[in-house]
């Protein structure tokens, strides 16, 4: 690994960190909080951007990158935007456990949504609004965001770029790296400014919760400045909203920009749309009916929160307006199940990634044919073209990865939680990126009964989910090291 071109672009990162943080001081001073609140961003903002200089001027010269290197890049500089944007909490005494500011700072660029903190209308904004911005740059990515400011990354960008877009395989919607990287988040930038007035306009937010919710919400993030979450509002419209944009973020990008551009029909051209749709309406429609069953409430309400909190486990945003934890059993193992599928590849979202369970689906349809036709040959095909036996195999691999280290994990955390329904689902949700778990995670609970050790495992589970996993797993082998 080019150890001095890595992390002369992880001070970039950093930069735009230390930035930001400074912004939100802004937010601060807005709204006429104590001088305190706003230092303490201030002086977290001038560290950052010190450090960050610094780390440039000892590392600069030509930069080139391997495939190797982007690795490199994407897991430090994750790494440092975690432990700098970690520093508000603990400046500001709001998280004073630098453990625990870790955890929430890490759960927020993940857009994992997990959370220690309680009593979240008496948090200072420009904190809160520091947490939803974490949200914001960790859903598309403040590496591929670095990627579409400074055209020069565009030497090694691809390298980042595939090291930090989520899916099996990466999507360039043009020759050239660093115009991908800004188309897609143009309309990442605008989809969040058309949700963010609409819930002004039409659900009735003021603007600081309508942008603090659209950041949640575009990143499948979760986090909310209510205690009770999206519920707090008690809004059909508002609800309804973010049902809409936490559905669209669940989507890959990329048909997105097709959509804007005249191509609509390459929504359900795309398989793994197709899938994601039908699914997620099945699964509205299963707890809808189940919910209503049990004598919860009206049929009417029974599908508002059934598709909430659908769109929420699905797309694993994490947003809450109801206590899935008191649905039925049925119901709580369907949620436990769309926590491992997750969003589409190229999406914001987390989890195992829609198309990967469609092809493992397919790959064992396939199996079965073999068994009993053992000397046929059985072509897998997706969208009508055939999936090279490479992605194959590479899927494979990482359901086992994935499905091993949850098994592990679950196992650890058995040693921090009260009982194994909340560890393992304490470990989906960190893995998967989801935030809410079940019983002493669930929806109306948090994690700061999770001592600091188990915080700090699972935040380890976070970076390994939104990474997908490879990219941080390589840094243990002694190969990646050498020269």
């Amino acid at each position: 690994m080019n150890r001095r071109a890595v992390f002369h672009l992880v001070s970039y990162m950093t930069l735009v960190i230390g930035v930001a943080i400074i912004g939100c001081a802004g937010v601060s001073y807005a709204y006429k909080e104590p001088l305190a609140i706003q230092m303490s961003l201030i002086y977290s903002g001038l560290i950052a951007i010190v450090c960050a200089s610094v780390v440039w001027m000892l590392t600069r010269g030509d930069i080139n990158l391997s495939r190797r290197d982007g690795f490199g890049i994407v897991t430090f500089g994750w790494l440092s935007a975690t432990l700098f944007g970690s520093l508000p909490y603990i400046f500001s005494g709001v998280i004073p456990h630098p453990v625990s500011a870790i955890f929430e700072t890490m759960s927020g660029f993940t857009t994992t949504g997990a959370s220690v903190l309680s009593d979240l209308e008496n948090i200072p904004r420009g904190i809160h609004f520091w947490r939803a911005l974490t949200h914001w740059f960790g859903g598309m990515g403040v590496l591929v965001l670095c990627v579409a400011i400074l055209p020069f990354l565009g030497v090694g960008g691809m390298q980042i770029y595939r090291a930090e877009m989520p899916g099996p395989s990466k999507d360039r919607l043009t020759p050239r790296i660093t115009t991908t990287a800004k188309l897609l988040w143009g309309v990442y930038a605008l989809l969040t400014l058309v949700e963010a007035a609409l819930l002004k306009f039409a659900g009735g937010m003021d603007w600081f919760d309508a942008f603090c919710h659209t950041f949640g919400t575009m990143a499948t993030g979760g986090f909310s400045t209510r205690s009770a979450s999206v519920g707090a509002f008690d809004s059909a419209m508002i609800d309804t909203i973010i049902i809409v944009f936490m559905f669209l973020a669940g989507v890959n990008f990329s048909l997105h920009y097709y959509a804007l551009t005249g191509k609509p029909q390459r929504y359900f051209q795309d398989p793994e749309f197709r899938f994601y749709f039908i699914f997620l309406a099945g699964a509205t429609l299963f707890l809808t009916f189940n919910v209503w069953a049990s004598d919860f409430a009206s049929l009417g309400r029974c599908f508002r929160d059934a598709a909430f909190t659908a769109t929420s486990i699905l797309t694993t945003t994490g947003f809450c307006t109801a206590d899935f934890d008191q649905w039925p059993n049925a119901s709580r193992l369907l949620l436990v199940v769309m926590m491992f599928v997750g969003g589409c590849a190229g999406s914001t979202g987390g989890g195992m990634k829609v198309i990967r369970v469609f092809i493992m689906f397919k790959k064992m349809v396939r199996e079965m044919k073999l068994f009993m036709r053992p000397s046929a040959v059985i072509q897998m095909k997706l969208g009508g073209k055939p999936v090279e036996q490479e992605i194959i195999s590479h899927i494979s691999a990482f359901f086992a990865i994935f499905v091993l280290i949850f098994a592990v994990g679950s196992f650890i955390m058995t040693f921090f939680t009260p009982n194994l329904e909340t560890a393992a689902t304490c470990v989906i949700a960190t893995l998967g990126n989801i935030g809410p778990g079940l019983n002493a995670v669930g929806a109306t609970q948090n994690y700061a009964a999770i001592p600091p050790l188990g915080q700090g495992i699972l935040t380890v589970f976070m970076l390994l989910g939104r990474l997908e996993l490879y990219t941080v797993l390589i840094l243990f082998l002694p190969s990646f090291w050498k020269k």
